[in-house]
C-alpha cells in the first residue's frame, strides 16, 4: 500500500527534519499552500493538495483541504473492503499520516490593537477537522499535532513497535488538543465581539490541554493527584525546582498559597504557609531578618512548614532558614552561597519562580456540581475611621499588613500585626472570637508582646466580644469590613476600650 501523509501546520518547528524523515521512510508528503512552500524551499518533493482534489484553494485560503478526497483518505477504515472499494473507485490513496497544527488564535487575540476581523480570520475550521478524523480513525493513522512529538512518531514508524497503543496517545492528545482550542475561542471571542465572557471557561480552558505530571499521591495517600502545568505555565507553575525530593500534592498547595501571600503583602518579605494557612510573615529589605521576623510569629506551627520569599535568597537567610525543618523554599532567586547552605538538607525542595500569574477565576468542586468565582483581588484602601480617634502612622502600617495577611488565612481570621511582622495569627474557627482567643494564645505562647499591635479581621465582628480579647491583649487598632447589624455596639465597645476602628467595606473569606 502506498504510504500517503498531509502536513499542514502554522508552527513550522522540525518540519524539515520530520518531512526528512518521512520521505526516508518512503512517504509521500501531501502539504497545504504555506507549509508546502517551505519544504518546497528546504528541496523537499511535496505535492500540493488542490493535485490531489482538483480544486483550489479558494476564499483567501479558508477552503483547502475540506474535500471528499482528502477526508475520505483520511477517514477509510481499511478493513472495511466497502470503504477500500471507494477509494480505489475514487483513486484516492489512503492517508496514514497528518500532521497538523491549528492557526494560532490565542496569540493572535492576545495581540494588543487586534481586530475583531483578525481573530475571527485566526479560527481554524480545516485543521481541527483533520485532527478529529485523524484521531476517530487512529486504528490506521497516526496523528500528530505537536512538533515535539515528530522525533518519537519517527521512531515508532521506523520500528513498528507498540504501534497501535502509540497512535491512541497520540489521538487522545489530539481530542484534548482540539478541544483547548475551542475552548479558548468560546473563552475569548465574546470579548472581542462586545459580549459578556464565560467565567467557567475563563476558569478551566486553559487546562484543557495541560500536561499531567502524576504526583505521588492526593492529600492523603489513597488518594490519586497530577500536575497539571500548560505548555506555557507561569507564576508558580514555572518554578524551576533546584532540589529535593519530588513534589507532593500537598507541598504544591502550600507553595501556592505561601506564594500568593507574600506577593500581597505591602512590601517585600517572608511568609511561612502550613496546612494552607500562614503562621508567620515578616517584612524587611533583605531574607534573613525578614524571615527572623516571620519564624518569631509561631515557631512550633512553622515546623514542616513551605517558606516563601519576595526577596532573593543569599547565604545569611539560607543558614537560619536550614536550621528549621521545612518541606519547601520558594524565592524569585538562590544564589551559589545559598545553594551551597541548602545542598546539605538534600530532602528540601527548593524552587525558582517568577511573580504570580494574573489569578484566574478560582473552582470548586462539589457533589454533583462545580462552583465558579472570580478571583479574591485588589486593596480598596479607602478605609473609613468610624472611632473617636484614627490611627497614628505607626498603627497604619500594622493594619495595612494584618488586613492583607488576613485575606490570606482561613475564615474566620484574625491576624494581629506590629513592626513589620504578624505577632499572631487565628483561623479556621467556627467562633470569630475563638479565633481572637487563639491568637492571643499564640502569642503569649511565643513570647510575643501586643502591646500596641494591630488587628485585621477577614469579615465583620458580629459582637463586641472579639474586640474585648483583642484590646485585653494590648491591641490598639482594628481594621474590619464592618457590615453587621451590631457595628454600632461594636465601635462603641471600640471606643470605650480607646481603640481606633476603621471599616474597610470589602470582605475577605477564605473557605
Amino acid at each position: 500500500m502506498k504510504l500517503r501523509s498531509l502536513l499542514s501546520v502554522s508552527d513550522k518547528r522540525g518540519l524539515e527534519a520530520f518531512a526528512r524523515g518521512l520521505a526516508a521512510l518512503g512517504f509521500e508528503i501531501v502539504s497545504t499552500g504555506g507549509t508546502a512552500k517551505a519544504l518546497r524551499w528546504a528541496g523537499i518533493e511535496v505535492r500540493e493538495v488542490s493535485e490531489l482534489t482538483g480544486t483550489p484553494e479558494v476564499l483567501g485560503g479558508r477552503v483547502k483541504t475540506l474535500h471528499p478526497k482528502i477526508f475520505a483518505g483520511v477517514l477509510a477504515d481499511l478493513d472495511d473492503p466497502e470503504h477500500c472499494a471507494v477509494l480505489e473507485s475514487w483513486g484516492v490513496a489512503p492517508i496514514t499520516l497528518v500532521a497538523v497544527n491549528l492557526y494560532p488564535f490565542a496569540a493572535t487575540a492576545a495581540r494588543p490593537g487586534v481586530t475583531p476581523a483578525e481573530v475571527i480570520e485566526n479560527i481554524d475550521i480545516g485543521g481541527p477537522s483533520l485532527v478529529r478524523a485523524a484521531a476517530k480513525n487512529h486504528r490506521h493513522v497516526t496523528v500528530v499535532v505537536d512538533p515535539d512529538d515528530y522525533d518519537s512518531v519517527l521512531e515508532a514508524l521506523r520500528t513498528g513497535a507498540d504501534a497501535e497503543a502509540f497512535r491512541r496517545r497520540l489521538a487522545v492528545k489530539a481530542f484534548r488538543h482540539t478541544a483547548a482550542y475551542d475552548a479558548a475561542i468560546a473563552q475569548t471571542l465574546p470579548r472581542h465581539l462586545g459580549l459578556e465572557p464565560s467565567l467557567l471557561l475563563d476558569g478551566v480552558a486553559g487546562w484543557l490541554a495541560a500536561e499531567e505530571t502524576p504526583l505521588r499521591y492526593g492529600e492523603n495517600p489513597h488518594q490519586a493527584a497530577v500536575f497539571a502545568r500548560s505548555h506555557c505555565p507561569a507564576g508558580l507553575a514555572a518554578f524551576e525546582q533546584l532540589q529535593g525530593k519530588e513534589l507532593s500534592y500537598n507541598n504544591l498547595m502550600d507553595a501556592d498559597a505561601a506564594w500568593r501571600l507574600v506577593h500581597d503583602l505591602p512590601g517585600p518579605g517572608v511568609a511561612i504557609v502550613k496546612h494552607g494557612g500562614p503562621c508567620g510573615v515578616g517584612l524587611g529589605d533583605e531574607a534573613a531578618s525578614a524571615y527572623g521576623r516571620a519564624l518569631a510569629c509561631d515557631p512550633v506551627s512553622a515546623f514542616g512548614g513551605v517558606i516563601a520569599s519576595s526577596l532573593p535568597l543569599a547565604g545569611q537567610a539560607a543558614a537560619r532558614i536550614a536550621q528549621l525543618f521545612a518541606e519547601v523554599v520558594v524565592a524569585p532567586s538562590v544564589d551559589d552561597d545559598a545553594r551551597q547552605v541548602f545542598a546539605a538538607k538534600k530532602n528540601l525542595r527548593v524552587l525558582v519562580a517568577p511573580p504570580p500569574a494574573d489569578p484566574a477565576p478560582r473552582l470548586r468542586v462539589i457533589d454533583g456540581g462545580l462552583l465558579v468565582q472570580s478571583a479574591d483581588v485588589g486593596w480598596d484602601e479607602s478605609w473609613k475611621v468610624v472611632t473617636g480617634r484614627g490611627p497614628n502612622d505607626v498603627e497604619s502600617s500594622a493594619l495595612r499588613l494584618a488586613w492583607r495577611v488576613a485575606k490570606h488565612a482561613p475564615s474566620n481570621a484574625v491576624v494581629v500585626a506590629g513592626n513589620g511582622a504578624t505577632l499572631a495569627i487565628g483561623a479556621g474557627q467556627p467562633s470569630r472570637v475563638d479565633s481572637c482567643r487563639i491568637a492571643v494564645e499564640k502569642a503569649e505562647a511565643a513570647g510575643l508582646s501586643l502591646a500596641g499591635a494591630a488587628a485585621g479581621s477577614d469579615a465583620f465582628f458580629p459582637f463586641p466580644d472579639g474586640v474585648e480579647v483583642l484590646a485585653a491583649a494590648g491591641v490598639t487598632a482594628v481594621v474590619q469590613p464592618g457590615g453587621s447589624v451590631r457595628d454600632s455596639e461594636v465601635v462603641e465597645a471600640a471606643n470605650r476600650l480607646v481603640l481606633t476602628m476603621v471599616f474597610t467595606g470589602r470582605r475577605h473569606f477564605r473557605h
